[in-house]
């Protein structure tokens, strides 16, 4: 039995590959503010930006030919109050500094770089397999999250359910542009399926299960 991988963020004492992924998630995304009332625990990574992140996961691997770094096996992220889970998390990264996306203010975000002096900085994070972000009593499901941080961009993809307390959203992707806050549902055929309650209970807090009778786009 392989002993669990916990990744704690920066210190001088820890692996740069490692860390590559912790300055990635903490630095590489923007501040986001979505003017929309679909349920989006993804927005959680902006939000909590400043805060240190934890990962865990049963293996790790440096690939370094293709400059790729691999968590696998029980993966899971925390930063703040924003948790996922997946099967993987893959980093790609590249050995040139890529240039700073604009944010919302249009001042460039903080460069994803694996400290003080380092050359390397991050072309793209990817979750794989049964992904799940948690936010207080926000949920978002898919198949694969990625986080683009040379466009400032996260798509989590496939068979796509938010859920706030008992409201269900289901779709073909989430797309959250973390420059200008928008983030949107969409389905590749048919249209995008909504079931919303029409009390709202205020002391919700905990994710709701995905109704098994919510329906799902047609195809």
């Amino acid at each position: 039995m392989s002993k669990r991988l916990t990744v704690e963020p920066i210190r001088s004492d820890r692996r740069a590959s490692a860390l590559i992924v912790v300055v990635a998630l903490s630095l590489g995304l923007a501040r986001a503010h979505a003017q929309t009332s679909v349920p989006n625990a993804v927005q959680g990574f902006s939000d909590n930006r400043d805060q240190p992140i934890r990962i865990e996961a049963d293996a790790f691997e440096v690939r370094k030919p293709k400059s790729r770094a691999v968590f696998s096996d029980n993966v899971k992220v925390i930063q703040g109050d924003t948790t996922m889970t997946s099967k993987s998390l893959e980093v790609l990264y590249t050995s040139q500094p890529l240039p700073d996306p604009p944010t919302r203010s249009g001042q460039p975000m903080q460069s994803a770089r694996p400290g003080p002096g380092g050359n390397t900085a991050i072309k793209r994070l990817e979750a794989r397999g049964d992904v799940v972000v948690t936010r207080k009593d926000q949920t978002a499901r898919g198949q694969r999250a990625i986080f683009d941080t040379k466009t400032n961009l996260i798509s989590l993809l496939g068979d796509v359910v938010l859920t706030q307390c008992g409201n269900v959203m289901r779709g073909d992707r989430l797309l959250v542009d973390m420059a200008s806050g928008v983030s949107r549902v969409e389905v590749d055929h048919g249209k995008v399926i909504a079931m919303i309650q029409q009390r709202s209970d205020t002391g919700c807090q905990q994710p709701a299960a995905v109704p098994a009778t919510a329906p799902r786009p047609k195809r």
